[in-house]
């Protein structure tokens, strides 16, 4: 993807979070870029394929930075620990009004986004389960396929679990009570012997949270 484009469609999404999918017009997407309509058609045929590369380079962006968090030479927990941070900095992103619109006027989308979501964030968790047991840090009887299930079930519904408030949604407290819970289901007592070497580091403290959550 060319920057021009990943500049306007970043500035778009700004947009959506800023007033959601519905309100926002092609003639506000023109004004906010500061260019005309008819070189925004160029970009785009509709608002419809304004909506869908939106989300769909929204979505791209957040499976490259998984990717490469997966590509570093890092151990499995370590990896969890990355990939958890960045996690929870999405969950503090969420906009409730994007998800709104895009379910109601725009299924078709959500779908295709959610399950390309969830696909991905499945492989990951599969791909760091195998490469703990490789390592002789996680349980080598674990069930990959039902344990990566469970995580990613349990992430891409917190948004609509009824117990949890929006703010403790934005908390790192919850988030990484989750995560906690997630490594001691998995991890062998060689595993949860290096986590807790990680959790004495100031690298691992994740912007002083776990302390505050009573994990470090």
């Amino acid at each position: 993807m060319d920057s021009e484009l990943q500049n306007i469609l970043e500035r778009i999404l700004g947009l959506y979070r800023k007033y959601g999918i519905k309100s926002v017009t092609m003639d506000d997407a023109a004004a906010e870029l500061g260019i005309s309509k008819k070189t925004l058609y160029q970009y785009f045929s509709d608002k419809d394929d304004l909506v869908s590369k939106t989300i769909e380079y929204e979505a791209s962006k957040r499976i490259k930075e998984f990717d490469d968090i997966q590509d570093k030479n890092q151990d499995a927990i370590a990896e969890l620990l990355e990939v958890s941070h960045c996690l929870n900095l999405i969950i503090q992103e969420y906009s409730a009004v994007i998800e709104h619109d895009l379910k109601k006027y725009y299924p078709s989308h959500y779908n295709r986004i959610q399950e390309l979501r969830r696909v991905n964030m499945y492989e990951s968790v599969i791909r760091n389960i195998r490469k703990g047991k490789k390592e002789g840090i996680f349980r080598s009887d674990l069930n990959e396929e039902i344990i990566a299930k469970i995580y990613v079930s349990r992430i891409m519904c917190m948004h609509e679990n009824p117990f949890f408030t929006t703010g403790e949604l934005a908390s790192s407290q919850v988030f990484y009570e989750i995560l906690f819970y997630h490594i001691r289901g998995i991890a062998n007592e060689k595993g949860l012997q290096l986590l807790d070497q990680y959790l004495k580091q100031d690298t691992y403290k994740l912007n002083n949270n776990l302390s505050a959550a009573g994990l470090a």
